[in-house]
């Protein structure tokens, strides 16, 4: 286990923490969030020994291994496979435990024939997959995952969801993907305000309680400031009559001795909406048969028809590498097609945040001036406002390009996208470097943009959030699904998952046919599989009773807390002693009793998923005879 105890932070007067406390238990699996700047990854440098605190202790066991997702690239071995495996645990058996290492390797996108490529040909983003592989295979005590989602396809998140389901150390990871990480997490901490907070249970259940708290409070400190001011017209007006000296020392008294409670300081959220251009026509867009691939390499995208409607919302979905990028480069015509054409109407206003436009940014220039930029009739009132939106205030917004993170490059793209209007974005990767709150501003932002948006993204969140059509790279091939992310996950799902597709195979020239399969052995699988079925729902069944039970209790227990909450702000403006303490016990008791059915909630969902597998792997060995 982790122990941090009364941390303290601060770089100059910027203070990150301020003695902090919080233990990471025996198999505990947390998700870090915060706001950016917030010192998420400052805490992670702390653990690791490669920063120091002002103050305070940071204490594992003897013999406690901590491994973390390395940016730093330093290969010695000549091989994928021989480089994964070098950070096997040792094993004093002696067994071979590669098959580890290639489970690995083949779940975060390597294929076979990866495995004896020399490291140092790989690009950088499979770079950084092979630097993951090892601390999976490596196995620590405790697990430190920054923002790995960044350099996965979505196909090999959705692998990393279930590893990291199945890990049985600790974990802390840091991402801006909220439904990645409530996948995986049985606790959050929060950075908040310089202090920590940790709690059992999803990012959602922190942050209500944040917001409950701070408003009761907000209340409470206003219900003080006003009998504060009160107290402070009454000694005021009778100071100088003797009569009522006493009645006046008194409140004196009670104002040093009574706590003053100091106005919370705001936090900026990134805030902004897209300015919609008007359009009358039905189609904005229109690619005819398009084919493309870079010299003799394979062909990356072969006769793709897709029109794009004023109101469409398109995400582009697939492992990295295949295309996603390149065909969002060619419907914006940056690139040109080796067969079809890309139609424009006359009257489309593109808006198109690319992976490599940060390059664009001149390093020399401020915030203002690329913003300005983007528009020659803009004045710098007006670009200040909108840097401002993207949380560049005041002289922040005068910064010079050269200076600014990554995160911060991409909300000076994403402003420059604000000048213009537009009726069709196209967005590449847009979530990349930001927070989860901003995250929620940009998903809000595209729902209420009114025009077209074609997305490439990895975020399975934000692709239930808004794609309502998809252009599907997968299983070498590249169509098109009118539908809902759910609706492809559960009509055809991933080649790789072995899902739907098998069942219902896609229609493109490179799917074999299946082989015939006498009708007695079908008649035999039929059985097997109804005995699975039946042995599953009874040996699941009591499982899921017990979850809905669970989490019937948690959601009524919460709705007391609520109310014990909203009572406890009305028994504090009423000033009553009795109810306040009654109210504070109970609220107290509840919040224990709610952390408790989470905890046994996640053993049970636990169970529940482990079983659920086995059945799985049954059925799916069912479905190969």
């Amino acid at each position: 286990m982790l122990q941090i105890s009364d941390l303290s932070k601060s770089y100059g007067t910027q203070g990150l923490f301020d003695g902090i406390s919080f233990v990471v238990g025996r198999g505990e699996r947390v998700g870090l969030v915060g706001r950016n700047g917030h010192g998420k990854t400052t805490l992670f440098r702390l653990i690791l020994d490669e920063e120091h605190p002002d103050a305070g202790t940071i204490s594992t066991p003897t013999g406690y291994r901590i491994g973390h997702l390395s940016q730093h690239i330093r290969f010695s071995e000549g091989t994928v496979l021989a480089e994964a495996c070098s950070s096997l645990p040792p094993n004093e058996d002696h067994i071979d435990e590669s098959w580890k290492a290639e489970a690995i390797l083949h779940g975060l996108g390597f294929t076979t024939a990866d495995f004896l490529r020399p490291p140092a040909e790989l690009s950088g983003g499979y770079q950084v997959r092979l630097n993951l592989a090892k601390v999976l295979a490596s196995e620590p005590n405790l697990l430190l995952l920054d923002e790995p989602t960044n350099y996965l396809d979505i196909v090999s998140l959705r692998w990393l969801t279930g590893f990291l389901r199945a890990w049985r150390n600790e974990l802390m990871i840091i991402t801006h993907d909220r439904d990645f990480m409530d996948g995986v997490t049985t606790h959050t901490l929060g950075i908040h305000r310089r202090k920590v907070r940790k709690i059992a249970g999803p990012t959602r259940k922190l942050y209500e309680q944040i917001i409950q708290e701070e408003e009761v409070y907000e209340k409470t400190r206003a219900n003080d400031e006003k009998k504060r001011q009160q107290a402070e017209q009454f000694i005021s007006r009778f100071r100088a009559q003797a009569t009522k000296a006493r009645a006046v020392q008194s409140r004196i008294k009670a104002l040093e001795r009574h706590q003053h409670l100091d106005r919370l300081e705001d936090i900026k959220t990134l805030d902004f909406l897209f300015r919609a251009a008007p359009f009358e026509a039905k189609w904005l867009l229109q690619a005819e048969d398009l084919g493309f691939s870079y010299g003799d390499g394979p062909r990356l995208i072969d006769g793709l028809s897709l029109s794009v409607a004023k109101k469409d919302r398109i995400a582009i979905i697939g492992k990295n590498g295949k295309g996603k990028t390149t065909l969002l480069n060619l419907l914006a015509r940056e690139s040109r097609p080796q067969a079809g054409m890309v139609t424009h109407h006359p009257n489309l206003k593109l808006a198109y945040f690319g992976q490599t436009n940060i390059e664009r940014l001149s390093p020399m220039k401020t915030i203002v001036q690329e913003i300005m930029d983007t528009d020659p009739d803009l004045n710098q009132t007006a670009a200040r406002s909108i840097a401002g939106t993207m949380m560049f205030e005041g002289d922040n917004a005068l910064k010079k390009v050269r200076v600014l993170s990554g995160g911060e490059k991409s909300r000076v793209l994403l402003a420059k996208l604000l000048v213009s209007p537009a009726n069709l974005l196209m967005l590449d990767e847009p979530t990349n470097h930001l927070d989860m709150e901003s995250v929620d501003s940009l998903v809000e932002a595209i729902e209420n943009f009114d025009g077209a948006v074609v997305i490439v993204t990895h975020s399975e969140m934000v692709l239930k959030a808004i794609a309502t059509k998809l252009v599907v790279f997968d299983d070498g091939a590249v169509t098109v699904f009118d539908g809902t992310y759910q609706d492809f996950l559960e009509r055809i799902g991933w080649a790789d998952e072995g899902g739907p597709v098998q069942k219902k195979q896609r229609k493109t020239s490179r799917a074999p046919e299946p082989a015939a399969v006498p009708q007695q052995n079908r008649r035999d699988v039929r059985k097997l599989r109804a005995d699975i079925t039946a042995e599953r729902a009874k040996a699941v069944g009591g499982l899921k009773t017990r979850i809905a039970k669970l989490e019937e209790d948690i959601m009524r227990l919460e709705e007391q807390v609520k109310q014990d909450n909203q009572a406890l702000v009305q028994a504090a403006t009423d000033g009553k002693a009795l109810a306040i303490r009654d109210l504070t016990k109970a609220l107290r008791e509840g919040k224990a009793r709610i952390d408790e059915l989470f905890a046994e909630l996640e053993s049970v969902s636990a169970e529940h998923d482990a079983r659920s597998r086995e059945f799985d792997l049954r059925l799916e060995e069912l479905a190969q005879l």
